[in-house]
């Protein structure tokens, strides 16, 4: 399979486009002036405890209140805690493992024995603003490398449930263990497997870092304040996703194009080739043919082959799918032809899980089927097809009514995007000028272009009914316009265009705008 990602930045948000075998599978989205990402680590301060909910509203500096319920203070949060209150009252506070004699937080425990009105906390962003939510906090602190999380206030080694090799799990936890510090806790990645300690060390060290800086700016901060930000998407996109070899990356920024290309020679030197710099003329995502498949994808209606499609809606925490045969056409029968549109349906809606990276509850409305080795075909099926899926996700089989529940790992909204188009003729106006008084309007134009612009060679084009109209006679309008205004118009008739749209272009081929 041919995997390429495609980066194209922009004044206002750097887009990145996942493309298998050329087709669009994830698209993601980073705002540039976003302040609030997943993995940012705030010292906030409690601003409302909810006592029936068992949980409290966070101050971290964003419009709207954070949550943090008490399951996600973690069992050792009073370690934390006294932790915070040393590093403010100007300590140097050492970060020590949970012993035996530790306080542990229990499972029944109320947040009021934990948490009071004003107090400063550490936290850590684990979900995005979604809707009218605030994000979604916790008191377990993580910091993530490529190869390694470290878990400060913790002894475990964790190894990666996909590492699968006993022995290779026993070498990853002496040899991690050989390394950490006292104090802390790690999760060895997927990535991690048949790594060394020469790879692994220095990351450590650098995740031990970043926590000390986080520790540091604690003791000179006053609540809410930022203390550590996860490193930008595109390179938490790159770290997360390249456990696998990628054919290309292409990037249209220079400066994004050498720290792309510097951190994957970091991790990993084999691969840095493939990081190229787009100098096209095209925009990047019209080269790749991303924009066509964006428009095609996003809408409520998705099309599937013969004649097949999707209906797509969308509440708050539910999105419904639902699967339509349409006029489908064949000699087949009627269970043939169910499961053959089911099956081609369930690696469409796949494919939308990841591009429009839809979480919560998903509902799949499949055409129904009689016979049981169909619907667990189909069940199988959707299961081999989001094991690709990075996402924690989980797929039930088929009700009786032949629905297919889902849930799917949401920590920030899903991809929106509006692929209407505003009408060329009216301007979303609903209303048109009087085609009677459409060539008067063009002669207006060309007069103010010649005479206020100096634009001396023009194109006209235009719906080719119009540009019939103009060509028509033997002394025609474009001829008569051409000799007043003393310039060379030539009128190009284009089929896509509406009865009264128009457009005037230079000598050069480049876009006028009136």
């Amino acid at each position: 399979m041919e995997r390429e990602l495609i980066i194209d930045v922009t004044t206002s948000e750097i887009a990145i486009a996942l493309l298998e075998d050329r087709r669009l599978v994830e698209l993601t989205k980073e705002n540039v002036s976003s302040n609030y990402s997943v993995g940012d680590i705030y010292l906030g301060k409690v601003k409302r405890i909810l006592p029936a909910l068992n949980a409290a509203f966070i101050d971290v500096g964003n419009e709207k209140d954070a949550f943090l319920h008490y399951f996600d203070l973690g069992f050792h949060f009073n370690l934390l805690n006294s932790y915070v209150k040393k590093a403010q009252q100007n300590q140097r506070p050492v970060v020590t493992a949970p012993k035996s004699g530790d306080q542990i937080l229990p499972k029944g425990g109320k947040i009021t024995d934990v948490l009071t009105q004003g107090q400063a906390i550490l936290v850590q962003i684990v979900k995005e603003s979604i809707s009218t939510k605030g994000p979604r906090l916790t008191a377990e602190i993580s910091i993530a490398g490529r190869n390694l999380v470290l878990l400060p206030f913790s002894d475990k080694v964790s190894i990666s449930q996909k590492i699968e090799q006993r022995e290779e799990r026993k070498r990853m936890e002496r040899l991690v263990r050989s390394i950490i510090p006292q104090g802390f806790g790690v999760i060895v990645r997927t990535v991690a497997e048949g790594k060394k300690t020469a790879t692994l060390a220095p990351e450590l060290n650098a995740l031990i870092k970043r926590w000390e800086s986080c520790a540091d700016k604690i003791r000179s901060s006053r609540p809410p304040q930022l203390l550590v930000s996860e490193i930008n998407r595109t390179s938490a996109i790159l770290r997360d996703m390249l456990n696998v070899t990628y054919n290309n990356i292409y990037v249209n920024d220079t400066s994004l194009y050498e720290e792309i290309k510097e951190y994957v020679g970091s991790i990993a030197p084999e691969q840095a080739k493939i990081v190229k710099l787009y100098t096209g003329k095209d925009p990047i995502f019209e080269r790749f043919n991303i924009s066509k498949q964006i428009r095609g994808s996003f809408g409520k209606y998705v099309s599937l082959r013969n004649g097949a499609y999707m209906i797509m809606e969308q509440t708050e925490a539910l999105h419904v799918i639902d699967v339509n045969s349409g006029r489908t056409r064949g000699v087949k029968t009627q269970e043939e032809q169910a499961i053959e549109v089911n099956m081609v349906a369930a690696t469409e809606v796949a494919r939308q899980l990841r591009l429009r990276d839809i979480g919560g509850i998903i509902v799949v409305d499949f055409i129904d089927m009689d016979k049981q080795e169909n619907r667990n075909k189909l069940f199988t099926h959707m299961r081999t097809l989001m094991e690709n899926d990075r996402a924690r996700h989980n797929v039930l089989p088929l009700s009786k009514f032949g629905l297919m529940q889902m849930t799917r790992q949401r920590v920030r909204p899903a991809t929106q995007i509006n692929n209407n188009e505003q009408c060329p003729a009216c301007r979303g106006t609903g209303k048109i000028i009087p085609s009677i008084l459409f060539d008067e309007m063009l002669q207006n134009q060309l007069v103010y272009l010649t005479q206020e612009k100096k634009i001396k060679h023009l194109t006209l084009k235009l719906h080719p009914y119009m540009a019939v109209y103009l060509n028509s006679g033997i002394i025609s309008r474009r001829r008569r316009w051409a000799w007043q205004n003393g310039c060379r118009l030539r009128i190009k008739a284009t089929n896509s265009y509406a009865l009264l749209e128009h457009q005037w272009f230079d000598k050069n081929g480049d876009k006028i705008i009136i």
